[in-house]
């Protein structure tokens, strides 16, 4: 099993540790790496393939990202290389001020990423609660599968979180979708 690291933020406040991989991240727990799709849910984040909209949300900025979208509202729901919006980055990372901001603009909750999980999925996969809370308070689809046929409570499940995985049925959760693994 490998080693997961503990990461600390850099001044632009994403998140780096020990590695040869300058301007390369991990946000939340995404395996982007490999197929270890639940074992390891972090996202690789390199900052150069990262928009303005997609930094600040990726490190939490509240004031930044309400400043892009006041000049910008195609900022709102813009895609990164891996088709990830900062809605998919600020779940990921667990932060709900941004995450209420997004939402409360109507950005779109259902858009998967290269890997079809929505950030209602990559809320349950890194474990943020509130974030995943606030999705599906907003209309999140608990049924979307990503690319392995697994849904938000697939994840949930496997990590053992008894509270999301009660949340998800109570917003329609089908306890019958079946995975490919």
């Amino acid at each position: 099993m490998r080693k997961i690291f503990c990461f600390w933020r850099n001044k632009v406040g994403l998140p780096s540790g020990p590695s040869s991989n300058h301007g390369k991240t991990r946000v939340g727990l995404e395996g982007e790496a490999g197929d270890s799709a639940i074992l390891q849910p972090w996202y690789h984040i390199q900052e150069k393939d990262l928009s303005k909209i997609h930094q600040a949300a990726s490190a939490g900025d509240v004031a930044k990202v309400e400043r892009i979208l006041s000049l910008k509202k195609k900022a709102l729901d813009a895609r990164d290389r891996k088709k990830r919006t900062a809605l998919h980055l600020a779940c990921a990372s667990g932060y709900p001020k941004v995450v209420t901001i997004l939402v409360d603009r109507k950005c779109k909750l259902n858009v998967p990423d290269s890997k079809k999980r929505t950030a209602l999925i990559k809320a349950v996969q890194c474990q943020k609660e509130e974030c995943a809370s606030i999705l599906l308070e907003r209309g999140a689809d608990p049924n979307h599968s990503d690319v392995y046929g697994n849904t938000a409570l697939h994840y949930a499940v496997y990590h053992g979180n008894l509270s999301i995985t009660e949340k998800l049925f109570s917003h329609g959760a089908n306890i019958e979708a079946i995975n490919k693994v």
